[in-house]
């Protein structure tokens, strides 16, 4: 074979070769990661309803044809109850241009909401009780007009002192415990107030931190007949040394969240926090998909679940009654 013809087939393999890997062009993975969506997730502590928000939302996003490492990343963020690095978490987002950013909790949607003001950057929150009076939205029953919608769990606080009442007609005191910088907790607080004025004395019994609920709770021992912690996020992330006060002191544990039961708590007519994230899932797909978040109606959460765990029963001295086990939801023996 001679020289020149073997510059030939070099030069033509040469051409092959470079058509093969689009030299010049986009490659496959420039093309796959323009169709990649950024999405983050900030989540304000660490305890078992939130955790289960979290899972719900990736467990549903899966269901709306989003898959990690195909066509959606996700930036998972906790900021252990600080409300700064709640606020960093948020910048960083933005600084990022994700597409959507999901928020749980009040804390976490309301830094969030701050940070992507004039960016034009989704926020979709979940696990927020009182979206209005937090700030996040002014109507809840019509589009928002802004980059902030999603589902708000307005607790039963009314429903769930009256379960309290149910189970103790003879209580007079009520230990409220929660963290007055929580504006979702505030609210229900005062809702709590204004049902059982003139029925039971509300003791409240703020915490400014998790590590004050051992302490708080101890000081309420000898005091009240009954405690009930709201969806306090600083409170139910220490809730086991909570429990465990209530239990050594034969005082009944009712909260507004359902993980907390399973853990010894007595009981709750509380929300369902995994079908939270699900129901915020579908939202955050919707914008995904195009739609605008300013046109999207904030959503009330579509499921709650009385719950009774019957096996600390006994721990609290406590009878149930049958009208309440006959329509209980779940018990836990």
């Amino acid at each position: 074979m001679s020289k020149m013809m073997r510059k030939t087939i070099l030069l033509v393999l040469l051409m092959m070769v470079l058509q093969l890997t689009g030299c010049g062009g986009a490659t496959n993975s420039d093309v796959d990661e323009k169709n990649v969506f950024k999405v983050g997730v900030t989540q304000f502590v660490a305890h078992p309803a939130l955790d289960l928000d979290q899972k719900g939302f990736l467990d549903q996003m899966k269901e709306e044809g989003f898959v990690e490492g195909e066509n959606i990343s996700f930036d998972i963020k906790n900021s252990q109850g600080d409300p700064n690095l709640a606020k960093n978490i948020a910048d960083k987002f933005v600084a990022d241009k994700v597409d959507v950013i999901l928020a749980i909790t009040t804390p976490s949607s309301q830094a969030a909401a701050q940070a992507t003001k004039g960016s034009g950057i989704p926020v979709v929150f979940i696990a927020v009780s009182d979206a209005v009076g937090s700030g996040l939205i002014n109507e809840l029953d019509e589009p928002t007009g802004t980059n902030v919608t999603g589902v708000y769990s307005a607790d039963p606080v009314e429903q769930q002192m009256a379960l309290i009442q149910e189970v103790q007609p003879s209580a007079q005191k009520l230990g409220v415990m929660y963290n007055a910088g929580e504006a979702n907790s505030v609210s229900n607080v005062k809702r709590i107030k204004e049902y059982l004025q003139g029925k039971m004395e509300v003791i409240e019994a703020p915490v400014a931190s998790s590590n004050e609920v051992q302490m708080v709770a101890q000081s309420l021992v000898g005091r009240v007949d009954a405690v009930f912690v709201p969806q306090d996020n600083t409170v139910i992330s220490a809730v086991d040394a909570l429990i465990k006060v209530c239990q050594d002191n034969d005082i009944p544990l009712y909260t507004g969240d359902t993980e907390s039961v399973r853990k010894g708590a007595f009981a709750t007519l509380g929300n369902d926090e995994y079908d939270c994230g699900c129901q915020g899932a579908v939202i955050v797909a919707r914008i995904l998909n195009g739609e605008e978040s300013g046109k999207i109606v904030p959503e009330e959460i579509r499921k709650r679940t009385l719950l009774i765990n019957k096996g600390v029963a006994g721990e609290y001295s406590l009878s149930i009654p049958q009208e309440i086990l006959d329509r209980v939801d779940e018990i836990i023996e």
